[in-house]
């Protein structure tokens, strides 16, 4: 894997990851406190996410990539129920501010990778901000099913990255498993998805970012509960293939070793 002249070789779409960060993340064990019941906490979580996180990406996002979001109403038909938010993972900052924006006024929280909390400084700011970072052991494992209940049970939105890692400016939907699908299925509450896609502008170099929702999808109870959740991510998958026709703008070009070697070997 590496990157040369807008070109990323790959060799592998579930398991490459291409955020080019040198963190060394925490190791999320047993000890991590997924949720803060304190009044403090709760003050210091509006504080940072409402007052000072909120207006500060809205001004990025407008000003970098002069973002919009289309059918964003879609979401209020989950009115009175949290609900799962699916989407692709091509930016390292704009993919942790949009699901907020397409969510509002909704308490956001997003699962993700522990890097996310090992930064230094911004790293102890990323949970107020709704960051829950996926678990490393059996005991920590626990305590993060813990918390994905009660934001459930808060009717806060869970946000999920189920392609897992960063591809930037991808144009495309990668594969992903079924396994990030079992939350909405075991809850009974609706999943809704949000692509991301690149378009042109005509005197700058970065790219407009449209982001387009889609949803609500429910799972098909007449279904075994792995089918449900096999069913939902075609679904979910299919509907953000579709919305990633759209993207105008391919930033870096992606080649897979393996193919780019067989190309070879034919001429």
């Amino acid at each position: 894997m590496k990157l040369k002249s807008g070109v990323i070789y790959y060799t592998d779409e579930l398991n490459d990851e291409f955020a080019f960060d040198s963190l060394t993340p925490r190791k999320i064990g047993g000890g991590y406190v997924y949720v803060h019941r304190s009044l403090w906490k709760k003050i210091t979580r509006f504080f940072w996410y409402r007052i000072v996180a909120f207006p500060v990406a809205f001004l990025y996002l407008k000003l970098q990539f002069r973002h919009t979001i289309v059918n964003r109403n879609v979401v209020r038909k989950a009115k009175g129920t949290s609900f799962f938010l699916y989407g692709n993972h091509t930016h390292n900052l704009c993919d942790a501010l949009i699901p907020s924006f397409v969510a509002f006024p909704r308490s956001v929280r997003v699962v993700v990778h522990p890097n996310n909390v090992s930064m230094p400084v911004l790293g102890a700011l990323t949970p107020s901000l709704g960051a829950i970072p996926l678990p490393d052991d059996r005991a920590s494992t626990q305590h993060f099913l813990e918390c994905i209940e009660t934001r459930v049970r808060e009717k806060n939105v869970i946000t999920i990255y189920p392609e897992a890692h960063i591809w930037p400016f991808y144009t495309k939907i990668r594969p992903f498993t079924a396994l990030s699908f079992r939350y909405p299925v075991q809850y009974d509450v609706p999943s809704f998805c949000f692509t991301n896609v690149y378009k042109k502008r005509q005197f700058s170099k970065n790219p407009r970012i449209v982001t387009y929702v889609d949803g609500p999808f429910f799972a098909d109870k007449s279904l075994s509960p792995k089918e449900r959740r096999e069913d939902l991510r075609n679904r979910i998958f299919n509907a953000m293939t579709e919305r990633a026709r759209l993207n105008e703008v391919e930033l870096i070009q992606y080649v897979k070793m393996e193919s780019d070697k067989n190309n070879c070997n034919h001429n």
